[in-house]
């Protein structure tokens, strides 16, 4: 199974979205906030892709993003944002993400996007 690291800091939130993604097949690494994420991808194994939210404590999701991509070993990993800010505030932060879900979203068409970006990896755009 295919590992997808969730980072949201919102508990009900992290809660549903780690039994959707483990129902439709995922295993799910969570975090709430970018710093744990960081410490998560830097001691275990490389995910698939990651889903992440943008305002968050201690570290957001830009400057998640930011260290995700200047890590040569997680560059290329697919990277998605799910917000209720509205994405052109996301981009004045961080531009290179993958896909982006305003809150609230579709959770089909979050699964959908998860599945293609996980089987196509970043070049599918």
């Amino acid at each position: 199974m295919k590992l997808v690291l969730l980072v949201e800091d919102e508990y009900g939130n992290a809660e549903v979205l780690q039994l959707l993604l483990e129902t439709a097949g995922y295993r799910v690494a969570t975090a709430s906030n970018g710093k744990l994420a960081l410490e998560i991808l830097g001691s275990g194994e490389k995910p698939a892709l990651i889903l992440s939210d943008f305002m968050m404590p201690t570290m957001n999701g830009a400057e998640l993003g930011v260290a995700v991509r200047n890590n040569p070993t997680l560059s290329q990993v697919p990277f998605i944002f799910m917000s209720g800010t509205n994405q052109q505030v996301v981009q004045e932060s961080f531009r290179d993400y993958d896909a982006f879900l305003s809150k609230p979203f579709d959770v089909s068409a979050l699964l959908e996007l998860v599945g293609r970006l996980i089987e196509s990896g970043r070049a599918a755009d």
